[in-house]
């Protein structure tokens, strides 16, 4: 067994239970568990923890549009999103839900002990509010207006609400940041805090909400529920055992501090700002590192079900199998660039990298032991001539260093580039068989040695490089030791090449591990997929192309309205008008006052499309005119209809004619 290195604790972000996660949210789970499992392989005491985050206002008004209690739509959420990472085979030690009891109750007596010593008080709030985000921001930090993070609407919200000083720890947590490096990772991440966040000055954050009843209460003032952060953030304490009152359990004492929150680049705010702070107010260390990861986005941007365009992984994995969606997932996200996945990029990965560079050479391997050994592998430590033996030696060296090297990505949390480096021993091997030619020196007796010497160099290699591989892709390793009648190698014996036991039998039936994929079968088995599972996303991807296709062609579809009855059509009176004067309103950069007449009455209508037409153009217009509109005063000039246009999608208005010439006063209907 690996020697003990001590112990590792590592989290996810908690899933928020809006809905079920998508292949892009479900990366994150299959890159913890990678790194948990090869830090266990390479003697770690690991406890890994992952959750879902229950509380807030987007839960409690999707739980009322959906019919249900909050309690019992979480209940459904919590449930999926466990499912997915199950399906993923992800090797967490705790899923921790935020209406466990346990953690309802510290997160209250966490609030009071914060509230008592001051760092916490009672006020007011108004500011740019995002539902979907859960977060308030500044006008400065608004993007053309619209959620920084999401990109939605954000809205006006006041209440009371108790605050966090933030501003009280800000010095203190930029020294930290500055004497520890490694704190904050990719870089970028840590530069994008410090230069947005931290030196423009921290404002005081809002830590409850009293407008929405769904979260914790505070129990000193029921008027009030803990705001989302303080609650969710807090997890990662409260699920090892934590106890604001100084009665932690040994379990929170061994594995506090977390050595790494792995979390998305979209809540990088939350966990290197607000969280470093609540800890230190409580007087406990930080975490050692949070490793703010890139997104994993569709060929066609960022998944969307209004797009049509979201992937599933359970959907993924019914097509392509557990460990290849676990090898798309790991290998297409770069370090700090966001990745991308596509159907035809999957299809690509499955064919050249599982297929090929990795299922054939165990298929042929074994095979070739079973055709010229009887599947029997032994060791003769046999080379013909110079040449042979430094092939062997190339081998052996590339074979023996990859641990290294895979630990060094692995320390730096490059994970893709760690599966690239395994991948690259296997490409060895496979370019090994083209240099010793095994067919060849079978035909010749006299080099039967030296063929049983080839085939178990590649038997070890493989040995090798799938006791690597099991962190990443777990059931595949298992089936190829399964197949090399071996067991998967420790980590710390992976620098030596000869373990594999000579004279062992390998099996006399090799399993193909990775089928080739056909993008066109492949594309089959989505559209039925879809059409049965998720129908609702075909119709939005059907829709979002028309749309797409209209906007194309010059065409505007707009949101419906809520239907009308004929009855409500009949009170609005339209006719036929003629300007017969018109005029600028003073002191206005958008009014035209028109002198309408329609029949033998004349009416004054003002029109904001000054942009558009001079008065002097308006005058002899024939335009279309809504009647019956109660009278309204703008810009202090009194209006008794309106003009009917037309818009465009930048924003350019048409006033409506008739087709033909029609008398002022002519119905319109």
């Amino acid at each position: 067994m690996s020697k003990n290195k001590g112990k590792y604790y590592i989290t996810t972000a908690i899933a928020y239970t809006s809905g079920k996660p998508h292949i892009g949210n479900s990366y994150e789970i299959v890159l913890a568990d990678a790194i948990a499992r090869y830090k266990r392989k390479d003697g770690y005491d690991v406890w890994f923890q992952t959750g879902t985050d229950e509380h807030g206002q987007k839960i409690e008004d999707r739980a009322g549009k959906a019919g249900k209690t909050p309690k019992e739509f979480v209940d459904g959420v919590a449930k999926e999103i466990k499912s997915v990472c199950d399906c993923l085979n992800t090797s967490y030690d705790h899923f921790i839900r935020t209406t466990d009891a346990p953690h309802e109750k510290q997160v209250q007596k966490i609030f009071r002990k914060l509230y008592e010593q001051g760092d916490i008080y009672k006020g007011a709030y108004e500011g740019k509010y995002c539902t979907e985000c859960e977060a308030f921001y500044t006008d400065s930090q608004l993007k053309d207006g619209k959620c920084p993070i999401c990109g939605g609407d954000v809205h006006m919200e006041k209440e009371e609400a108790y605050f966090f000083r933030m501003s009280k720890y800000a010095d203190r947590l930029m020294q930290h940041i500055e004497s520890h490096p490694e704190f904050i990772q990719p870089v970028s991440r840590k530069n994008e805090m410090i230069n947005n966040f931290i030196k423009p000055g921290l404002q005081d954050l809002c830590v409850s909400r009293s407008s929405f009843k769904w979260g914790i209460p505070v129990d000193f003032d029921d008027k009030h529920v803990v705001y989302v952060w303080l609650d969710a953030l807090t997890n990662y304490i409260t699920g090892i055992g934590y106890d604001a009152d100084g009665n932690s359990t040994e379990q929170y004492k061994k594995l506090w501090p977390a050595d790494l929150h792995l979390i998305g680049k979209d809540i990088v705010r939350f966990h290197t700002i607000y969280w470093p702070i609540f800890l230190m107010a409580l007087g406990e260390p930080l975490p050692k590192q949070i490793f703010g990861h890139p997104w994993l986005l569709q060929g066609d941007g960022k998944m969307s079900k209004s797009k049509g365009n979201v992937i599933y992984a359970d959907d993924l994995t019914e097509i392509f199998g557990v460990d290849a969606v676990r090898y798309f997932m790991i290998h297409e996200m770069p370090f700090e660039n966001d990745g991308v996945i596509t159907w035809e990029l999957m299809v690509e990965r499955m064919n050249s990298d599982l297929a090929n560079t990795l299922g054939n050479l165990v298929n042929r391997t074994i095979s070739m032991s079973n055709k010229y050994f009887g599947g029997v592998v032994e060791n003769k430590n046999v080379g013909v001539d110079a040449g042979e033996e430094d092939v062997d030696a190339s081998l052996k060296e590339l074979v023996t260093s990859t641990y290294d090297k895979v630990e060094k990505k692995m320390d730096d949390l490059r994970v893709a580039d760690a599966l690239t480096e395994i991948f690259n021993l296997f490409k060895r091997c496979n370019k090994y068989i083209d240099e010793t030619a095994p067919w060849i020196l079978a035909k010749d007796e006299a080099k039967s040695d030296r063929l049983a010497t080839v085939l178990y160099n590649l038997i070890e290699g493989i040995t090798i490089g799938a006791s690597l591989l099991a962190p990443y892709m777990p059931d595949t390793a298992d089936k190829i030791a399964a197949q090399l009648n071996t067991q998967l190698r420790e980590f710390d014996t992976l620098d030596q090449f000869g373990l594999y036991p000579s004279g062992n039998k390998v099996t006399d039936q090799p399993e193909i591990l990775f089928a080739r994929a056909d993008i066109n079968e492949i594309m089959d088995k989505v559209a039925a997929q879809m059409a049965e599972k998720h129908p609702e996303m075909v119709k939005a991807a059907q829709e979002a192309a028309a749309k797409e296709a209209a906007e194309a062609e010059g065409v505007i579809d707009l949101e419906k309205k809520p239907e009308i009855t004929y009855d409500d059509f009949a009170k609005m009176q339209f006719q036929v008008g003629e300007i017969i004067k018109c005029e600028e309103v003073p002191k206005s950069k958008k009014l035209l006052c028109s002198q309408v007449k329609i029949g033998s009455e004349v009416k004054q209508i003002v029109s904001g499309i000054k942009k558009y037409y001079s008065a002097e153009e308006m005058v002899g217009k024939k335009v279309m005119v809504l009647v019956n509109l109660k009278p309204a005063t703008l810009a202090g000039v009194q209006s008794e209809g309106m003009l009917l246009c037309a818009e465009d999608a930048d924003g350019n208005l048409a006033l409506m004619t008739p087709e033909k010439p029609m008398p002022a006063g002519a119905e319109i209907c």
